[in-house]
């Protein structure tokens, strides 16, 4: 069994057990999380919009981070133009605890 999560403006793949990076979420080190759901799969078949509405997916929070740094360089040949800068994206472990009815 396997369902299709939002979160923000992003959808992932999840079945129960999978550790998935989220954008930052606003919440506490193992805390649950809940999550609307957009498909269900499992031994019936395919469940979207109303029927797979009736379904959620439950989380526990892992640990809040920050990605591996990456380098961001602008730079304007013949102007004598640089910046170097670098970017560490904040991101939240989730674990699927599970994906049931509700």
């Amino acid at each position: 069994m396997y369902a299709i999560i939002d979160n923000g403006n992003k959808q992932y793949k999840v079945v129960e057990g999978d550790v998935v990076k989220f954008e930052k979420l606003d919440a506490e080190v193992g805390a649950k999380v809940e999550f609307n759901v957009v498909l269900v799969s499992d031994e019936n078949g395919i469940k979207v919009k109303e029927e797979a509405a009736s379904f959620k997916a439950v989380g526990e929070v892992l640990r809040q981070d920050k990605d591996k740094k990456i380098i961001v360089y602008k730079y304007k040949s013949k102007k004598n133009e640089r910046k170097k800068r670098g970017h560490r994206q904040p991101f939240t472990e989730v674990k699927i605890v599970e994906i049931a009815s509700k």
